[in-house]
């Protein structure tokens, strides 16, 4: 070595280290967009908690359209990548269990039903991830023992969830006539329905089982409206597939997986409209919640793909079903008091630890 090679004193960075750097980088940003999209999902119904939407379809149609809104202004900046009409498939499967939510909002409240639905959800999208299900591939994390424990910790806490009782008012805030139906009587007065809807004449153990039981399939039904965008990845690099050469990118597909749902949901309300002799139940209060809603619905699943970019689904499922079911029982517990007494608020903690050890678990299994 020359007196003038002073590489010696000039020490590279190392590959390990850049990869490292690299790796610490991207999930800082994977865990900070699931951190906005959490937030946004937990808060999502909260819109539909305090006002009177009759039976909720009107308000399911309106979320649905702020929802593709939305998506169409992301998919302007997005510069339009290609439309997967299968994509539109998991909309379609997401809009299908979306008709139930405020059904369960009313029947057991905003928390219980969302940790619900949320648990449910996790069980299904995580286990179709991990065990390759329904032609996806089999999707692989460097520490699978903390991936399963935080999974399992995750699913652990929707099930305690189911121990807690919830105080609910059926009708927050009455809207005293509802647009576009019939209420005239022959004496031309209004007459008020003893109730809006089905599920408030139920008793509160039925209307409790009930609305366990719906919020057991839609989490079931979320959880799979995922796997049509996964199963077009996957099979992008196949020469002979239709999806040859297809974006990896889960962002890309959110306008096609919105379109679903618009075209699902309107579809619903048609029918809906149809089955009431074109007297729906329609509520004015109910349209800026709605939008309110649908805005922050598509939002969060925006910064959720784009934290698919960093981490893959294996870790961002169990952080995002899990994190945003606590913070809709924040919301139902501190806002809205549906959790209340000294036994109910124990179990509550307890699931709430519990879930947000699973979801650390899960996000340090990336490592």
């Amino acid at each position: 070595m020359s007196d003038n090679d002073t590489s010696e004193f000039c020490p590279l960075e190392t590959v390990d280290d850049f990869n490292n750097s690299t790796n610490t980088t991207n999930f800082a940003y994977g865990l900070g967009a699931n951190i906005v999209a959490v937030l946004l999902y937990g808060s999502s119904a909260v819109p539909v908690k305090k006002i009177e939407t009759g039976d909720g379809v009107f308000f399911y149609w309106v979320s649905c359209a702020a929802i593709w809104v939305v998506s169409m202004l992301g998919d302007l900046v997005l510069q339009s990548p290609k439309f997967y009409p299968l994509a539109m498939l998991g909309g379609a499967i997401w809009a299908t269990g979306n008709i139930a939510v405020v059904t369960i909002i009313k029947a057991i409240g905003l928390s219980l039903g969302i940790l619900i639905w949320g648990s449910f959800s996790l069980l299904m999208g995580w286990t179709s991830s991990r065990f390759g299900w329904f032609g996806i591939a089999v999707q692989d994390v460097p520490r699978p023992l903390l991936n399963y424990c935080g999974a399992g910790l995750c699913l652990l806490s929707g099930l305690i969830f189911f121990f807690v009782k919830t105080d609910v008012q059926l009708h927050p805030k009455k809207e005293s006539i509802p647009l576009l139906i019939d209420r005239m009587t022959n004496s031309g007065s209004y007459r008020p329905r003893s109730s809006e809807f089905w599920i408030d004449a139920i008793g509160t153990k039925n209307r409790r089982f009930i609305g366990c039981l719906l919020a057991v399939v839609v989490g079931l039904l979320y959880g799979f409206c995922f796997v049509p965008i996964l199963y077009i990845q996957n099979h992008s690099t196949c020469k002979g597939s239709i999806f040859y050469g297809a974006s990896v990118y889960d962002i890309d597909y959110v306008y096609a997986q919105n379109c679903g749902i618009f075209v699902a949901s309107t579809t619903y309300f048609t029918i809906y409209c149809a089955v009431m002799n074109s007297k729906p139940r329609i509520y004015s209060r109910a349209i800026l919640p709605g939008f309110l809603s649908g805005l922050m619905w598509s939002l969060g699943t925006y910064c959720w793909f784009l934290a698919n970019n960093y981490l893959n689904s294996l870790i961002t499922y169990p952080i995002v079903t899990a994190g945003y079911g606590v913070v809709a029982a924040l919301w139902g517990s501190l806002v809205f008091q549906e959790i209340k007494g000294f036994t109910n608020c124990s179990i509550f903690l307890l699931a709430a630890c519990v879930g947000m050890t699973g979801t650390f678990l899960s996000a340090f299994s990336k490592f």
